[in-house]
């Protein structure tokens, strides 16, 4: 029988949904052991990056930084401008990828150690959870309890901390998007002065005390669609946790004869954040957290038995057979990671510290005075350095006759900003000949810039100004 609370786990449907359809609210008992304290040092090591990033400079920026009022990605020193942004292609893709071949070799190794949503909701709510209203047999006895005082009292307690701790989670993220200094100044000044903000900040801040107070393992389930593909990244050679039904079968209580290892304490099962049964196979709730490893050593080094019954294996290592660690399947992986990750070095070996345009400016496509033809354009030159820019204008075409006017062959950007420098291209009547392409060439010898844009240079039909042949 399933432990008292808890519906009994089937591979037919969802344990946390009872046969009328309702939510069964899950109260994971905790766990100690090797893996639950390296799970937890690892939380805190995630949490800790997470939190310190947006403070630490590299390169006069914060480590990782989008800054949306410039449009500029920091990232470890390197900064881009949105002409760069096609490189985050290759970032999205990268880790979309690493993360099916981490799960080809690992399982969902991912969704149980660093997935944001485990991290927060394991190490951090649950651990406040635990702290006030105390360990599972409690919290099940306190909502089935009627309203009390003390109930009141331990639930508005929980529920503040929540709050405040989705409000902080959600105030970090948006110093990744917004400088530190300025955060603060919105914390401490009214919200009518960022009202737009504020709004975002308190839609941001509801969404997730929603899911950690309440929705919680739902998410995993129904909603990431990562645990749904895990059968088709995994393999029966790929690790993942299991129950070696061989040892452990036929289950039976202690000392019952030709009983296997499996006593049938359940003990996996009070520890699953998503309320299965290990001994059932995989699943798609599984997390990989290993709780159920933990508990289940724990329980048989009382009874005297080896660990391992449920351990990190692969399906073949759990019926007996040999695991191939190198595959075809990892083969094609790793020649496509690291075709990528050439792709990307080679990618960004190419960026410059500053970045150019041209647009061709509001009004006539060209101007036809006494004696040239003009055309006229707006450079737009991003400067991604920490310094000034001094920068000069030349112009490149086969056409002769080809001047730039000399107001607007110098200028300077300052650091991390953009300037929009109109540009005057001339070509004399007389040496008009028709359209034609040119290049708009942006150098500076002491930064080691030299960037290139092409343009159109139009004008009439140039008959009109040499006559019909």
């Amino acid at each position: 029988m399933a432990a008292p609370g808890r519906l009994q786990p089937n591979r037919d449907s969802v344990t946390t949904i009872r046969d009328d359809g309702s939510r069964l609210i899950l109260h994971p008992a905790d766990v100690r052991g090797r893996y639950t304290l390296w799970r937890r040092l690892t939380a805190v090591v995630l949490i800790a990056v997470y939190a310190l990033l947006p403070w630490i400079p590299v390169g006069g920026a914060p480590a990782v930084f989008f800054d949306v009022r410039q449009l500029q990605l920091h990232f470890f020193g390197l900064t881009l401008a949105p002409q760069d942004f096609w490189l985050g292609f290759f970032l999205i893709t990268g880790l979309g990828f690493t993360l099916f071949y981490i799960t080809a070799l690992l399982g969902r190794v991912w969704c149980g150690w660093a997935c944001p949503q485990t991290v927060f909701l394991e190490h951090v709510f649950r651990r406040v959870e635990r702290w006030i209203e105390g360990d599972a047999t409690a919290r099940r006895r306190l909502d089935e309890a009627p309203w009390t005082a003390r109930k009141a009292a331990l639930r508005t307690l929980k529920h503040g901390c929540f709050i405040l701790l989705s409000a902080v989670i959600a105030h970090v993220f948006l110093a990744y998007f917004v400088s530190l200094p300025e955060v603060w100044q919105m914390i401490t000044h009214s919200p009518l002065e960022h009202w737009g903000t504020f709004v975002f900040m308190v839609v941001a801040s509801g969404i997730l005390y929603f899911n950690f107070a309440w929705f919680r393992e739902q998410l995993c389930i129904i909603i990431c669609p990562y645990g749904r593909l895990q059968s088709a990244l995994v393999d029966d050679d790929s690790m993942v946790i299991g129950y070696d039904e061989g040892r452990g079968e036929p289950r039976g209580k202690l000392n019952t004869p030709g009983a296997g290892d499996c006593i049938d304490c359940f003990r996996c099962v009070q520890v699953c954040p998503t309320g299965i049964d290990i001994r059932q196979g995989l699943q798609l709730e599984c997390i990989g957290c290993a709780n159920c490893i933990d508990a289940c050593d724990e329980i048989m080094d009382r009874v005297g038995r080896p660990r391992g019954l449920v351990r990190y294996d692969s399906q073949n290592g759990l019926a007996g057979r040999v695991r191939k660690i190198f595959r075809p399947r990892l083969a094609i992986y790793t020649l496509l990671l690291c075709a990528g990750a050439a792709a990307l070095v080679a990618s960004l070996s190419t960026l410059q510290p500053a970045t150019v345009n041209a647009i061709r400016m509001p009004g006539g496509p060209y101007y036809v005075d006494t004696d040239q033809v003009r055309n006229q354009f707006l450079l737009r030159v991003t400067n991604k350095r920490r310094e000034p820019l001094a920068l000069e204008i030349t112009v490149e075409a086969a056409a002769t006759g080809i001047a730039l006017d000399g107001a607007t062959r110098r200028f300077e950007v300052p650091p991390l900003d953009e300037v929009r420098q109109p540009v005057v291209v001339t070509v004399p009547r007389s040496e008009y000949a028709g359209p034609f392409r040119m290049t708009l060439r942006v150098r500076s010898a002491e930064a080691g810039v030299d960037l290139s844009t092409n343009v159109q240079f139009l004008g009439p039909d140039p008959r009109l100004f040499h006559g019909h042949d």
